[in-house]
Formats: structure tokens, C-alpha cells, sequence
């Protein structure tokens, strides 16, 4: 089964959730806070061959201290030799983080679209791990890593697991 390739995500981010603990009260949000991220991103295949520059933007909401539901949307451009491209991605997830301290790892997985010039638009599912650290009480830097892996039909997405890409955001974002 295809999900056995999460478990080396999985027990990267538990190790981080240690050190997450901590005393420092006021850190981070709370239930009902919204949240705000942008970041420069970066792209490549699984081998890392090829990639690209991009944008990308977060908006979420946390309905405990611990989950964010959030929508992101990322702008991506090649200068490729002979031709000029860009293409974007939409998509809605969900983020679990732990502890409660100024560093706060995250695991969790989204659903969207692909789209743009050159680019096949399908349907694209992404399990995902990062982790913030809060320089202010609601404002954080944040390094997250996605792999996208693509489909037009819900039968193909396992099939389709080993032809994904990784995608990284490194960024910074607000609480409120």
C-alpha cells in the first residue's frame, strides 16, 4: 500500500513534537484565530532535476489550539529555455500542530487543483509537514514541505504516488 510512504513523514515530525514543549506562555493561537502566510516557494521533480520559483499565500482559521483548517494558493513561473511559463496551484487542507510553546511542528494533507500553461490541469493530493517558530506572540516563521502527487480520477491516485513532486515554502505568518 502506497501510505507506507508517509511513515518516514510521520516519524520525522514526531521527534520535533518533543521539542515543541515548552513554558513560555501566550505563544501561538488560540481557538477562533485566523491566520495569514506568505512565502517564497520552490519546486522540484522527486529527483531533484528540475524546478522553478514561485509565490505562495495561506489563509486559515484554527478551531482548537491545535488544528487549522486553511486554503492556500501558490503562483509559480520557469524561464525555460525557448518559452516562459507559469502555473498555480489551489488548494484546502487541514494542519495538526503540536505543543503549545514558540516551536510548533505540523502534519497534515490537502486537496486542489493544478493549473497554467504547459501544465495538464488535474486534480492534485498532498500530505504535507512543516514547522513555525514564533518570534512575536502572533507572528512566526514557518518552513513547510508538500509532495503533490496528481490525478484526473479518484482511481488514479495511488497509482500515481511515485510521480509526484515535492513542493517547499519557507515564509513568515501572522495570527489574528
Amino acid at each position: 500500500m502506497r501510505i507506507l510512504h508517509l511513515v518516514p513523514i510521520v516519524f520525522t515530525a514526531l521527534p520535533l513534537a518533543a521539542f515543541s514543549r515548552s513554558n513560555e506562555e501566550g505563544f501561538g493561537p488560540s481557538a477562533g484565530d485566523r491566520e495569514f502566510t506568505i512565502a517564497g516557494t520552490g519546486g522540484n521533480d522527486k529527483d531533484f532535476d528540475h524546478g522553478s520559483l514561485g509565490l505562495s499565500a495561506s489563509y486559515g482559521w484554527f478551531t482548537s489550539e491545535n488544528w487549522a483548517w486553511v486554503i492556500r494558493q501558490s503562483f509559480n513561473y520557469a524561464d525555460l529555455p525557448g518559452d516562459n511559463v507559469w502555473w498555480g496551484s489551489t488548494r484546502i487542507g487541514g494542519d495538526y500542530h503540536f505543543g503549545t510553546g514558540r516551536l510548533r511542528p505540523f502534519i497534515g494533507a490537502n486537496i486542489g487543483m493544478i493549473y497554467g500553461d504547459d501544465v495538464n490541469d488535474t486534480g492534485i493530493v498532498s500530505p504535507e509537514l512543516g514547522v513555525k517558530y514564533y518570534v512575536k506572540p502572533d507572528t512566526f516563521v514557518y518552513l513547510q514541505t508538500e509532495y503533490q502527487f496528481f490525478f484526473e480520477d479518484a482511481d488514479e491516485i495511488d497509482d500515481n504516488f511515485d510521480d509526484g513532486a515535492f513542493v517547499h515554502a519557507v515564509g513568515v505568518g501572522f495570527n489574528f
